[in-house]
């Protein structure tokens, strides 16, 4: 572990997402990197504009992707599920399948941009905007 790491090990995993959006959430809740991990902070992207303005500050566009901030680290879009898929549980359907898809960065580089899509699209469907 890095000194950054090592500095920041105590710290809980964070999550940016967006919670209007019906798969990021489910996403989300599927998850059970609690196991592994321990504390998550779950952080509504919509309800935190403070967050929002940090991740774009680093030049993170949050409507392209969750972000996730691990031992003082951020990981965004397809890194950050990779990291997730890594996390996660061994056990479940989903955290199987999203392991076998997500672990190989160059799978989910490929997977990524689809799943944005559509999360973009459910959106305009639902009548949603996208985060300001």
């Amino acid at each position: 572990m890095s000194t950054a790491e090592t500095e920041h090990a105590g710290e809980p995993l964070r999550l940016i997402y967006d919670g209007e959006c019906p798969f990021c959430t489910r996403f989300v809740e599927l998850y059970r990197i609690r196991q592994n991990v321990g504390h998550i902070e779950l952080i509504d992207a919509r309800q935190n504009p403070g967050a929002v303005a940090d991740v774009r500050a680093r030049g993170y566009e949050i409507n392209d992707g969750m972000i996730a901030i691990w031992r003082g680290r951020y990981y965004y879009g397809q890194d950050g599920v990779t990291l997730m898929a890594m996390l996660g549980a061994e056990k479940g359907v989903f955290a199987r399948i999203n392991r076998l898809l997500f672990k190989n960065p160059k799978v989910a580089a490929i997977l990524y941009p689809k799943m944005v899509c559509g999360r973009k699209l459910a959106l305009r469907l639902l009548g949603r905007k996208l985060i300001t």
